[in-house]
C-alpha cells in the first residue's frame, strides 16, 4: 500500500502531532532536502518522504538510488538540548530501526558498524546521520530501506544486498513509516537523557561482527585484519590486532569479514 500522509498519521496514532510530514513524488535526497528545511528553521520532528530519490546520499560519498515501489527512503530532523553530544547517534538509529522491523516481522534482521541494517548477513537497508551545519546539536537522520531487489540491479550489488519482502509480496508502507517513526521517537528521547550507553547493550545483541575475524580498511591505507570486540559507550568501534585494541571513531572506514 503506498504511502499517503494522512494514512502515516493515522497509523502513529496519539505520536503522529510530534511529526510534521512531508510527502515528496521525487527529490535529489531526502537529507538535502531536510538540510536546508533546518537551516531554515523547521521544528524538530520535520519528517521527509520520497517516493523516488534520483541523487541519494550514503556515507563514504556512496550512491543510494530508490526507485518507486522497491525502496522505502526518508529523512528525520531531530534537535536535541544545547550541548547534547551526539556520540554514537547513527547506532542508537540502528536499535530504532532494528526494532521496528522485527515487529513488522522482518527476521534475521542485525547491525553492523556503524550504519548498516543486515538481513540473512546481505545490506538491507542504511543510516546516514548528518549534522546541521551551525546547530551541531540538531540532526538529520536518513534512513533508507530495501523493500524489493530491482530488476536492473547489477549482479554484483544483488549478491550483497536484501529486501525486506520476496518478488510478489507487498509492504503496507503506512504501517513501516509509522513503526519507524513511533521506535525512533522512543529512542531519540531516551539518546538525548542517557546517550547511546543505554542502548549499547541491545546495540551488542544485534552485532553482526561481534568477537569475529575482520578486516578494517579505509582510503588512507592498507587493509589490517584483527578482532572486533564490539562498540563501547560512546559508540566506537572496538578492533583487537596483534594483542592490542584501539577505538576506531572514524566512520571513514570499512569493516568486513576476514
Amino acid at each position: 500500500m503506498p504511502a499517503t500522509i494522512a494514512a502515516i498519521a493515522a497509523a502513529l496514532g496519539d505520536a503522529a502531532p510530534r511529526f510534521d510530514i512531508d510527502l515528496l513524488p521525487s527529490c535529489d535526497s531526502t537529507n538535502a532536502v531536510l538540510l536546508a528545511r533546518a537551516d531554515a528553521g523547521a521544528p524538530s520532528g520535520t519528517v521527509v518522504i520520497a517516493a523516488e530519490q534520483t541523487a541519494g546520499r550514503g556515507r563514504r560519498g556512496r550512491s543510494w538510488f530508490a526507485h518507486p515501489g522497491d525502496s522505502l527512503t526518508f529523512s528525520l530532523l531531530w534537535r536535541f538540548a544545547p550541548g547534547t553530544a551526539p556520540a554514537g547517534l547513527s547506532l542508537a538509529v540502528g536499535v530504532a530501526v532494528a526494532r521496528a522491523l522485527q515487529k513488522v516481522g522482518a527476521g534475521g534482521t542485525a547491525l553492523k558498524w556503524p550504519n548498516d541494517i543486515l538481513k540473512d548477513s546481505r545490506k538491507l537497508g542504511g543510516i546516514l546521520v548528518e549534522l546541521v551545519p551551525g546547530a551541531p546539536h540538531a540532526a538529520v537522520i536518513g534512513i533508507g530501506i530495501n523493500l524489493h531487489l530491482p530488476a536492473d540491479m547489477p549482479a554484483d550489488v544483488r549478491a550483497a544486498s536484501a529486501a525486506l519482502r520476496a518478488p510478489g509480496e507487498t509492504t503496507d508502507e503506512n504501517a513501516l513509516y509509522a513503526m519507524l517513526l513511533t521506535e525512533l521517537l522512543a529512542t531519540l528521547e531516551l539518546f538525548a537523557t542517557a546517550g547511546f550507553a543505554a542502548l549499547r547493550p541491545e546495540w551488542l545483541a544485534r552485532h553482526a561482527m561481534q568477537d569475529v575475524p575482520v578486516l578494517l580498511s579505509s582510503d588512507f591505507g592498507a587493509p589490517r585484519a584483527g578482532i572486533c570486540r564490539g562498540v563501547d559507550s560512546d559508540g566506537a568501534l572496538l578492533f583487537e590486532a596483534g594483542g592490542r585494541s584501539e577505538r576506531i571513531l572514524s566512520g571513514e572506514v570499512s569493516l568486513r569479514p576476514a
